[in-house]
């Protein structure tokens, strides 16, 4: 059933999509209006009808989930509405586009302007700045909470002066691709173009840093010695790669993957030749990941028995290094790094505990960051023994007009009963952003998202969402060492986070659910029958 009309005269296309009685509440389908395919939902007994791939990476949502009014991408976690298009959770910045539904005689239609029929993603109106209004918000870090930040004060109405200031040489862009793809050129990671900002007057101030914040005057000084005036503050400065201190650590071809000039010196300078990733972190096995089929060799080097152990477990672990070792990759675990050789000021060597010699020509470091917060020694910006800036759910800090969002931050995080947490996820920072913007605009918004991260190397990807901290049991539906898995962490009789490979859109299920305030409990894991994730 795909019959089309065209009505020239209000120039939208028409298509007769199904039968009233073809979906039920809950269910979605992917239909054909003339050339354009459009997700048609139904919830509480009315349709509506969406874009049908997600504004983040363009996954298809029909292999998502809907709860409610929403739905979730299977890939990333990002949530939409399904009446109005908006969208409601990240990662992703925009909406998508909606269509007029019709239910007529038992059928239903779906009509769509010409103008839009090959639109995928909608902005979000704004509105522009007034130089009438005598009010500045500063955002200092140039990652995604300053950017969502911004957006999100001209999407409700703010006309004041808004100032991102970054020490990146790009603008806003697109960060969990470069340890995914290191040669990517930088305009296809921006995550807006020069005209968006100058169009809705967000002033991005690149190469520049802010080195103290003085509250009572309200004013920031820059490396450059220039003052800047403030009304609000955000505090997104994120977090920076964590060097080696070992002796030889200042030899050349060291490196941390930090921004894109990073990825774009490890790539080049990695290309047949030897290299050692010390660190079996995310970034460091992504990294280990691409490099495999361009280095002469690669070497991980790691602390625990499997990469990401405690945070995935380690039969996870396990089958990702099996996964890399399938690529020429050789891993030295349960080991570290006490020197580094070199000659004529140059990598050569690195030397394990065990008393392993690596030959190296580059060497790069995944072995964690540190929070950016260094500037706010003498702001009275309260920060923990981490150096992380403690916000409460509104992401207000102790002090006035400031606000704190992202990887710099120490958040309560409402699936753990308020549990104070440092999370560097992209999607989590997205939300902070918004939710900083609204309580900045009074509009008092609580941080509820359920943190929702992914890793890929090779071809495949390890979904996750929850805070597994201090899990104590892991249930494995399906087999990890086929890499088609579902893996529940078990904490105090409950599910408090989930993992899987090639099982959607089970982790978007359970991140919805999370969402929506339930618990889900260790025997609902435990029961061979998953009809309650509706895969």
């Amino acid at each position: 059933m795909n019959q089309c009309r065209e009505d020239t005269e209000q120039e939208v296309v028409t298509g007769l999509v199904c039968e009233e009685a073809d979906l039920k509440d809950g269910q979605m389908k992917e239909v054909m209006v003339g050339e354009q395919k459009v997700l048609l939902v139904r919830t509480q007994g009315q349709y509506s009808a969406i874009g049908n791939k997600c504004s983040h990476y363009n996954a298809p949502l029909i292999k998502g989930i809907v709860v409610g009014d929403s739905v979730r991408c299977p890939f990333h976690g990002a949530c939409f509405n399904v009446r109005t298009g908006d969208i409601e959770d990240y990662p992703g910045l925009d909406c998508l586009p909606t269509y007029k539904v019709k239910v007529e005689g038992g059928k239903v239609y779906v009509s769509i302007n010409k103008n839009s029929l090959n639109m995928t993603k909608r902005v979000k109106e704004m509105c522009n700045m007034s130089p009438d209004v005598k009010h500045t918000v500063l955002l200092i870090g140039g990652g995604p909470a300053s950017l969502v930040c911004a957006e999100t004060l001209r999407q409700n109405c703010y006309q004041g002066r808004i100032i991102i200031i970054t020490k990146d040489t790009l603008p806003p862009f697109d960060k969990p691709k470069l340890s995914k793809a290191l040669n990517v050129e930088s305009n296809k990671i921006l995550l807006r173009s020069a005209d968006f900002y100058q169009q809705h007057g967000v002033e991005v101030w690149t190469q520049r840093e802010v080195v103290s914040v003085k509250p009572a005057e309200k004013v920031v000084k820059m490396n450059d010695g220039t003052l800047q005036h403030y009304d609000q503050l955000l505090i997104a400065t994120g977090c920076r790669a964590r060097t080696l201190t070992c002796p030889g650590s200042d030899l050349k071809g060291i490196n941390v993957l930090q921004g894109y000039e990073d990825a774009k010196e490890i790539h080049s300078s990695s290309t047949g030749q030897k290299v050692v990733v010390v660190g079996a972190s995310f970034i460091g096995v992504e990294v280990a990941s691409y490099l495999s089929g361009k280095a002469a060799s690669v070497a991980v080097v790691g602390t625990t028995r499997y990469p990401f152990e405690h945070c995935l477990g380690p039969e996870v672990g396990k089958m990702s290094m099996e996964m890399l070792e399938d690529k020429k990759v050789k891993f030295f675990m349960n080991d570290r790094v006490t020197e580094i050789r070199g000659e004529n000021g140059k990598v050569k060597e690195v030397v394990l505990g065990s008393g392993t010699v690596l030959e190296a020509d580059v060497v790069i470091a995944g072995i964690g960051v540190i929070p950016n917060s260094d500037f706010l020694a003498e702001s009275g910006v309260e920060v923990d023994p981490r150096k992380a800036v403690i916000v409460d759910k509104f992401m207000r800090t102790n002090v006035a007009d400031i606000f704190g969002a992202g990887d710099v931050t120490s958040f309560p995080l409402t699936i753990r009963g308020d549990q104070r947490v440092n999370i560097g996820h992209w999607q989590m920072s997205q939300a902070h952003g918004r939710v900083a913007a609204l309580n900045m605009l009074r509009k008092p918004t609580k941080i509820e998202s359920v943190p929702f991260f992914w890793t890929a190397f090779h071809g495949k990807s390890i979904r996750f969402a929850g805070f597994g901290d201090g899990y104590t049991e892991i249930i494995i539906k399906g087999k990890v060492e086929e890499r088609k898995f579902l893996a529940f962490y078990i904490k105090d009789e409950m599910v408090v986070a989930v993992a899987s490979m090639m099982f959607d859109p089970a982790v978007a299920h359970i991140a919805e659910l999370m969402a929506n305030g339930h618990t889900i409990t260790k025997s609902q894991a435990q029961v061979e029958d998953l009809s309650w994730l509706r895969m």
